[in-house]
């Protein structure tokens, strides 16, 4: 009889081990996707445990924006508001999630709700001169295959597919080294 539960118990070990193993493996690895240019997800592993830099809100659309080590100890230096640009090594996460409306709760908040899409920065002065020393990334999750895939033209907004897609947006915060988020006091 020990014999029998025991067989049973490992049988069963093995069959759940084998199904995670299957799910694993169909599950896409965000970590492999690239944008032309170079920018590539792996380069940003890690980043939902990084610290809140702020938060925004579009109107049909939540976010959280994260920062790197490097990129909150250069906000916490005054960067950019002290004309000094980030230093090489900074990166920003931006996630967006649908704003969704809790009706029944009091004050009806915007909460998130079903979860959009990831833009990348990273500072690198070399690999990106000629977007300002910054590279951007855009990656639209789909929910139906719970899946990523680089940002193009069709999104909004649209992207132009490839490391230097957010350079044309910041110019227009050129003066702080093209970086349109706030570190607000907390």
């Amino acid at each position: 009889m020990f014999h029998k539960k025991v067989l049973i118990s490992i049988t069963c070990a093995l069959v759940l081990g084998i199904l995670a193993t299957g799910a694993a493996i169909s599950a896409q690895d965000r970590y492999s996707l690239k944008v032309p240019g170079g920018l590539a997800f792996s380069e940003f592993k890690g980043y939902e445990t990084w610290q809140a830099i702020s938060v925004s809100h579009n109107g049909d659309k939540l976010a959280v924006i994260l920062g790197n080590p490097t990129m909150i100890d250069a906000f916490k230096s005054g960067i950019p508001g002290n004309g000094k640009p980030f230093p090489d090594g900074a990166k920003m996460a931006k996630i967006h999630w649908v704003a969704t409306k809790k009706e029944a709760y009091p004050a009806q908040p915007l909460v998130a709700g079903a979860f959009h899409d990831v833009d990348l920065m990273v500072k690198d002065s070399k690999r990106f001169a000629d977007s300002g020393g910054w590279g951007y990334g855009a990656f639209e999750y789909d929910t139906a295959s719970d899946s990523f895939r680089p940002a193009n033209t069709s999104d909004q907004p649209p992207q132009g597919n490839d490391a230097k897609c957010g350079a044309a947006c910041h110019t227009v915060v050129k003066s702080r080294d093209y970086v349109f988020t706030e570190f607000p006091k907390r």
